[in-house]
């Protein structure tokens, strides 16, 4: 198959058929990715302080979490106002909301070592990798329980 004749295969849906795929997908509220965040930012902080006995583990831990929820928080809150006009501004407005997440997240890594006492950094890569991996839970979590 050429480059041309997947051009020609390709037909646009309308707006129906446009409407009952997107009835099919499962949808993912952004605040529902904030909440397992969340939980799971919790779970790895307390495993973090009862596996090291150390409370600055915890602390840097929860640190780490709280820099991927909050810039998240943020990022939802922003793109649940009111809907945009259309597709180009959709997307624009998803971006600099997504720059401001990103934004504070750096600022609040920058600002670790002066807000969390006896920082330890691999406990808060840890809780800030897990945490960030979380919405896979909230995926999988949609996809296979329909919620």
């Amino acid at each position: 198959m050429t480059r041309d004749d997947s051009a020609e295969e390709f037909k646009p849906l309308s707006a129906e058929e446009a409407r009952a795929l997107l009835e099919r997908l499962p949808r993912l509220s952004p605040w529902r990715v904030v909440w397992v965040q969340a939980i799971v930012g919790f779970i790895v902080a307390a495993m973090a302080g009862v596996l090291s006995g150390r409370l600055a583990v915890l602390g840097s831990a929860a640190y780490g979490a709280l820099a991927v929820v909050l810039p998240t928080a943020v990022l939802a809150r922003g793109i649940s106002g009111k809907a945009a006009s259309g597709a180009s501004q959709s997307a624009m407005r998803f971006f600099v909301w997504e720059a401001a997440k990103v934004g504070l997240t750096v600022a609040l890594l920058m600002l670790a070592p002066r807000l969390v006492p006896g920082l330890s950094w691999p406990a808060l890569l840890i809780g800030l990798v897990l945490t960030m991996k979380a919405y896979w839970v909230a995926l999988w979590r949609r996809a296979s329980f329909g919620n």
